[in-house]
């Protein structure tokens, strides 16, 4: 156990997930926000004035990681950046922790671990040469309607009636705020590498028995499909450009804006599981869209994300700026609108930041590791193994740990 009793957080990057987990903290004990750098030092400090003006922490900006995680106010970092500076940003944790400049207690990195198989082995083996505690920031997991529905399901339909067998699990919105999400050579791919991270974990977690380790369910095959269905139209690549800047050219780089997976299981007495899970970035409605099924013998589980208890109306003669402030990937301003009244509880956020915050202070090894965020990358390239190749893949395939998705080779034409 820590000898600390409040932890002193550092977030690497200041962007949209960083200014969720930010808000988060309003409802987490035993944690301050007191760091944040961004290759964008502006924006660093930005997010730092966040904490302080929710009154969450006295946050400042840093120069560099490396001096982030050698200030002595720093116990923990939040890895919050790119997915393409994953590697350099464990390595200067790591390095630094070596060089005896540092003391940190755990380290915590957003979905995904990284692009592929190679890089995610080796945040893995990074995270193992520091020492510390570790965690993979999968925030759909601690969504209070996933959680209370595993709990009820478990406790009462599976226990007189049998496990659950089919899980589907869903993300769709209109598209990412930043550029990068859309370079498939820098983020990893497209929607699938983006998105598909939640629907695989939040899926098979819903099948895994309470108490039970992941791999108390065991995957047999893949069988998945990825297409660009919107943004690689003349007329809309055209706007993403525009929006984007010129590095972003669906008429010649495409990233798949649809992916669709069915992973096959087996729990510990052979019985068959499935998975169904689907994302887009070509979804327009009221704003981002979470949904998840969980079907049994006897019963039955359905939450989608928009099903909110609050909606407003606006007129047409009500006109205002664009913005998201009812909902993430707000697509308009007027009519019937859904509203989620705290995105950062309903997501997630509150109940996944309260558990790391936790578990680090009382010196315990979370469930949810960068050893899951391994296992999360090699479903989905496998997922984008069956994709190029048309066809179901047997679990677990040759290659995987050298694999690199067209997509994230800038090589795919949709």
């Amino acid at each position: 156990m820590t000898s600390k009793k409040r932890l002193g957080i550092g977030f690497i990057g200041s962007g949209f997930i960083t200014r969720f987990h930010i808000q988060s903290f309003v409802a987490v004990r035993d944690a301050d926000v007191r760091g944040v750098w961004s290759p964008n030092q502006a924006h660093a400090e930005e997010a730092a004035k966040l904490a302080q003006s929710l009154r969450v922490g006295e946050a400042r900006s840093f120069a560099s990681i490396e001096e982030m995680v050698a200030a002595p106010e720093i116990d923990c970092i939040w890895i919050c950046g790119p997915n393409h500076a994953r590697i350099d940003n464990m390595e200067r944790i790591l390095n630094t922790l070596k060089s005896g400049k540092g003391q940190l207690v755990g380290v915590a990195c957003e979905k995904p671990l990284a692009r592929n198989v190679a890089e995610a082995k080796r945040m893995v083996e990074m995270i193992e040469e520091a020492g510390v505690l570790h965690g993979y920031l999968e925030d759909q997991l601690y969504s209070p309607g996933v959680r209370r529905g595993h709990d009820i399901i478990w406790t009462r339909g599976a226990a007189l009636t049998g496990r659950p067998y089919l899980a589907r699990s869903a993300e769709e919105h209109s598209g990412p705020h930043m550029p990068w999400f859309w370079q498939g050579e820098l983020q990893g791919g497209g929607v699938l590498n983006d998105m598909m991270c939640h629907s695989v974990e939040v899926a098979r977690y819903m099948l895994t028995k309470p108490g039970a380790p992941r791999a108390s369910i065991r995957p047999m095959k893949i069988s998945a499909q990825i297409a660009s269905l919107k943004w690689s139209r003349p007329e809309y690549a055209a706007i993403l450009k525009k929006t984007m800047g010129a590095d972003v050219d669906y008429t010649q780089k495409p990233s798949e804006d649809f992916a669709r997976a069915t992973i096959n299981y087996v729990d510990e007495e052979g019985h068959p599981l499935i998975v169904e899970a689907t994302t887009s970035w070509s979804y327009v409605g009221a704003g981002l869209r979470l949904s998840m099924e969980l079907l049994g013998p006897e019963y039955s589980l359905s939450m989608n994300s928009l099903d909110s208890g609050l909606k407003v109306f606006f007129s047409r003669n009500v006109r205002g700026a664009a913005g998201e402030d009812m909902v993430e990937k707000q697509n308009a301003e007027q009519g019937l609108m859904a509203v989620v009244g705290n995105e950062a509880g309903e997501y997630g956020y509150e109940d996944e930041n309260r558990y790391f915050v936790n578990c680090f202070v009382d010196g315990k090894q979370p469930a949810e590791s960068f050893y899951d965020g391994l296992e999360v990358t090699e479903l989905l390239m496998a997922a984008y193994m069956s994709a190029e190749q048309e066809r179901t893949i047997e679990w677990k395939p040759d290659g995987l740990d050298t694999f690199i998705p067209a997509v994230a080779r800038g090589v795919w034409k949709g």
